[in-house]
């Protein structure tokens, strides 16, 4: 017998005669202390999110493609980062049409190695989607995927997030559950809390180290 089989053999002899504990998982540990009236999630998430110098405005579904061209001028960002193959790339396709004084779309359309330095020193801006918000955290949940790359949201000096206000939930646990993550999980999941932060041995906190200098949140009432 081999090294192998007996260590497995002397596992399963060791079973003999037990008797597996029981489930006692108790679900309220995780989502009791978590609830918040639906009235409040955006209050909430709000609050956490601004407190770690996120941006945060609420506008509807229809105005927000106007919302970020303001935002934008603001700051004089001349392009903007976009997914077209999504929902709201189309829209905001649409809506910027034939507008000037619009800030340029550019397309992440090929692999990452052949405009990285494209893409980390002349793009400006992006804007994606999210999965969904959590307002015990004050987190977004984005999702990646070939249409929306991650580095859409990590490399761009501006990260602009859109948010639907249904997506906010109490918590992680009850996004996961809603949402049957155990259907399909994602090959990478993102829970982004603010813009990127470091801080030195001396303690001074510094933005945009490794992502993101300035997150914009656009929180998409339902109408």
């Amino acid at each position: 017998m081999s090294a192998r089989a007996n260590i497995l053999n002397k596992l399963r002899t060791s079973l003999a005669g037990t008797t597996p504990r029981p489930d006692e998982f108790d679900e309220s540990l995780v989502t009791g202390p978590w609830r918040y009236p639906p009235e409040e999630r955006i209050a909430r998430l709000r609050e956490l999110m601004e407190a770690v110098h996120t941006e945060v405005h609420q506008t509807s579904e229809g105005d927000w493609p106007a919302r970020v061209a303001e935002l934008l001028a603001k700051r004089e960002i001349t392009n903007l980062l976009y997914a077209p193959a999504t929902p709201h790339g189309e829209q905001l396709a649409r809506a910027w049409k034939g507008e000037a004084g619009r800030p340029a779309l550019r397309v992440y359309d090929r692999p990452v190695e052949e405009w990285k330095a494209e893409l980390f020193n002349d793009v400006q801006a992006s804007v994606t989607g999210t999965l969904g918000g959590i307002a015990a955290t004050g987190s977004l949940v984005l999702w990646p995927d070939r249409n929306e790359p991650r580095l859409m949201s990590l490399v761009p000096p501006v990260h602009i997030a859109l948010l639907k206000a249904s997506a906010i939930h109490d918590n992680w646990y009850n996004m996961m559950t809603d949402q049957n993550w155990a259907a399909g999980l994602p090959s990478n999941a993102l829970l982004v809390s603010g813009p990127s932060k470091t801080a030195d041995i001396e303690q001074v906190l510094a933005y945009g180290a490794h992502g993101p200098k300035e997150l914009i949140v656009l929180i998409l009432e339902d109408v």
